[in-house]
């Protein structure tokens, strides 16, 4: 599999599919701040075993995402090409963007610790408020990931791959998570995007070297070497 390049993109790219979003679905559910406070710095400060690893967990949710996104490009090779290059790239640059975001959450805990939950918060609100973390880390970059990744899926759509259900599943959970605040009620919303996301990497898994490869489009021949040829 290492040494077949088409064997290895293939199956990473369908693998990832279906990890990807079961890990961020999980770390949602094993947050603290899903169920408990509201105040992440005083939630983390009750479960700071579960607080450390919901952080891990969508640390690689969104990494691995982040290159799943390849594999879904690649099957845009030939029909929506150019909606598929632009809403890739966008995808790929906000769930890279989204994961440097975590660091904080172990600064939010001690601050939690050590500090009464108001104080805290202002704290944190001050780090993070800085003209170089808002707009080189979080504005508008983390959110092209949520809202990149249903465009992309309709890339896939268009070209054939998928139904229209799968990039309209994964558009009601990502966007349908901005409605709520976040908490119990995201839990279905994050859900959602693993049965349609996992079912096109599922898809991947099933469809063979040949197909997968099938979607690179046909090499062009210069004016030149076709006279060459005749």
């Amino acid at each position: 599999m290492f040494r077949d390049q088409v064997t290895f993109r293939r199956v990473t790219a369908g693998v990832l599919l279906i990890v990807a979003p079961l890990l961020q679905a999980l770390a949602v559910v094993v947050d603290p701040g899903t169920w408990g406070d509201d105040r992440e710095a005083v939630s983390f400060g009750a479960n700071p075993v579960l607080a450390q690893i919901q952080s891990v967990l969508y640390h690689w949710s969104w990494m691995l995402m982040a290159v799943a996104v390849l594999g879904l490009v690649h099957l845009t090779r030939r029909r929506a090409t150019r909606l598929g290059h632009v809403a890739g790239a966008l995808t790929m640059l906000g769930y890279l963007q989204l994961s440097g975001l975590l660091l904080s959450d172990p600064v939010e805990w001690w601050l939690g610790r050590h500090h009464p939950p108001e104080e805290a918060q202002r704290i944190l609100d001050e780090m993070l408020g800085l003209p170089g973390v808002v707009f080189g880390f979080q504005l508008p970059w983390m959110f092209f990931g949520f809202l990149g990744l249903p465009v992309l899926t309709a890339a896939v759509w268009r070209a054939g791959f998928v139904g229209w259900w799968a990039p309209a599943v994964v558009t009601a959970g990502y966007l349908g998570s901005f409605a709520v605040s976040y908490g119990p009620a995201t839990v279905p919303f994050w859900a959602a995007p693993v049965a349609a996301l996992g079912w096109i990497g599922w898809k991947i898994l099933r469809m063979g070297d040949e197909a997968w490869a099938a979607c690179y489009p046909a090499p062009r021949v210069s004016p030149e070497r076709e006279s060459t040829r005749r």
